[in-house]
């Protein structure tokens, strides 16, 4: 190959490598401004009633400690997804077998809370 193919290869590469980066952030932005979405981000989550929310509704396929059942594990989740798409990923239902669950803004900011501890 000729380094000018190579260098069209390559810029070729960063543009689609930026698009899509551009493309996750922009999303974010727009769940960000959801008025739920934009509730729970401005409320202050309480991880030990965030982990009572987090028995009653997700222990059952996550296991009781997030360390996964039928689910997937939730150890280190924060990691690997923001706040705004744990709060989509538990309210959407688009997910299955995992149900639509729809907590208040409170109840959603104490799990993320707790989330962010796994």
């Amino acid at each position: 190959m000729t380094a000018i193919t190579i260098q069209r290869l390559v810029l070729l590469a960063l543009t689609l490598l930026l698009a899509f980066s551009f493309s996750s952030v922009a999303a974010d932005w727009v769940r960000g401004a959801d008025p739920y979405v934009k509730n729970v981000l401005s409320t202050t989550g309480d991880p030990m009633q965030g982990h009572a929310i987090f028995q009653m509704n997700c222990a059952g396929c996550h296991g009781w400690k997030g360390e996964g059942k039928v689910g997937p594990s939730l150890c280190s989740v924060s990691k690997r997804k923001s706040r705004i798409r744990l709060i989509e990923q538990v309210i959407s239902g688009k997910t299955p077998p995992m149900p639509q669950f729809k907590p208040s803004p409170q109840e959603m900011a104490d799990l993320l809370s707790y989330l962010e501890g796994l």
